[in-house]
């Protein structure tokens, strides 16, 4: 995977650091949406010298080269979405965790016809309990 990671990095202009490639492994192949804290926690068991700047520098590097989207999905808590297509989200109120919708499983309408506005993209973030759910983690 490594390789590929590479590849990836290199295509959008990224020069592939062990450190940039350690986070890109944890962040691009989730389906999760873990929070800057949370790839720093799981990347510095393999790189102990590891920065929390190094870390917040590489996932702002890697949404500004639109490998990553930063989530605003509750107050105060930025994750990180390494899925980049048009989707919504669901959060699970029971352990917290973030669960894509896709796009088209939702209809919302008229969006375009709100008066003084000019929406350039949209998502919807739902909040509840996923059925199935019953421990926290």
């Amino acid at each position: 995977m490594q390789r590929e990671v590479m590849d990836i990095l290199k295509r959008r202009g990224i020069q592939p650091s062990a450190q940039r490639v350690a986070v890109a492994e944890h962040v691009l192949f989730t389906d999760r949406h873990p929070s800057a804290e949370e790839v720093f926690s799981a990347v510095r068991e393999g790189f102990p010298m590891l920065s929390r700047a190094t870390v917040y520098n590489t996932l702002n590097l890697f949404v500004s080269k639109g490998l990553l989207r930063a989530l605003a999905l509750a107050e105060g808590r930025v994750v990180f979405d390494p899925n980049i297509s048009r989707h919504h989200h669901f959060i699970d109120e029971r352990d917290g965790r973030v669960f894509d919708v896709p796009w088209e499983a939702l209809d919302v309408g008229r969006v375009e016809k709100l008066k003084g506005f000019r929406v350039r993209d949209y998502q919807v973030v739902m909040r509840g309990r996923k059925s199935g759910s019953s421990r926290p983690r």
